[in-house]
């Protein structure tokens, strides 16, 4: 009864803090034609597509600089983790190993042993960049820290290129998983001529009706084929707007919940974001998973 009645009291303080900051902040203070409480006021969101430059002499951007140090963040999570392995993990290790035999499982179990091994570093570097990306922008400082009025850190997520740049990351591996796997007959899988070919045979052979089914054949099959190809550009466009698309449309709905409501609301809003991040770096990693196995499948029949 204790425990029920403390959490009425944290949810009935949370919703009343949240009232205040409504009632107080920039868009309450329009509404009941106030100047906002200062520990309220929130500046309105501006977002801005483009990545900043906060150093107008060098060619960094904020995104560019967040990029650096999610890789620094997670080579040293990952090497402190893996210093001084001992045979019974604890702390660190133990959620590292952890962390391997799960995405070890997650990759073999549709790819198979052999292919898993041959997925998994592209896979899981490609899981743990976008969700790390993702995840660090909720730090205090992301955004907030500026020099030369522009922000230092910024979701290298929200960077078109930086999406862009996995899209064709996955795009490349998954036509050299299925290259690897069958060698130059791959190719077939977007320009097959060899039914065309024969139909052709047949037809000067004399046989007329058999001839003009190869080629019609044929023909579709060349089709189906440039078909094939087009879809495997559309899906790094696909990657890449998916990706940018849902973590700015995020980026920009917290920013503007804190406008609106300061206090408690945009924590749910934070929480949400901790989701998404993580469900686009399943996406990404499971779709490149998804189409490396279909590349060599398609390889193998």
């Amino acid at each position: 009864m204790a425990k029920k009645r403390f959490w009425v009291i944290i949810v009935v303080a949370g919703l009343a803090l949240a009232a205040i900051s409504f009632i107080g902040g920039s868009v309450g203070a329009i509404i009941t034609g106030k100047e906002p409480l200062s520990i309220f006021n929130v500046a309105i969101p501006h977002p801005e597509l483009a990545a900043e430059r906060p150093f107008p002499n060098l060619p960094i951007t904020s995104t560019m600089t967040a990029v650096w140090l999610t890789i620094i963040v997670l080579f040293g999570l990952f090497f402190v983790a893996t210093r001084k392995m001992k045979l019974v993990p604890k702390g660190l290790q133990n959620l590292a190993e952890f962390f391997y035999e799960t995405a070890a499982d997650f990759v073999e179990d549709p790819a198979g042993k052999e292919n898993g091994r041959r997925f998994f570093p592209v896979v899981v570097t490609i899981f743990l960049f976008v969700m790390a990306n993702a995840w660090l922008n909720l730090l205090p400082g992301f955004e907030s820290i500026k020099v030369n009025g522009m922000p230092l850190l910024r979701n290298a997520n929200t960077d078109i290129n930086v999406p862009l740049m996995l899209a064709v990351v996955s795009g490349v591996a998954v036509e050299y998983w299925g290259f690897k796997a069958k060698g130059a007959p791959y190719l077939k899988t977007f320009l097959n001529f060899s039914p065309l070919g024969k139909g052709f045979a047949q037809l000067f052979k004399s046989k007329i009706r058999s001839g003009f089914s190869g080629i019609f054949t044929g023909v579709i099959i060349i089709f189906a084929g440039l078909l094939e190809f087009l879809s495997h550009l559309v899906r790094i466009i696909s990657f890449t707007f998916r990706l940018f698309g849902n973590m700015t449309a995020g980026i920009i709905l917290t920013s503007v919940i804190i406008f609106i409501i300061p206090w408690v609301i945009p924590s749910i809003f934070y929480g949400l974001e901790v989701l998404v991040g993580f469900v686009q770096a399943m996406i990404f990693g499971g779709l490149t998973l998804g189409f490396g196995c279909a590349a060599v499948m398609a390889a193998e029949e």
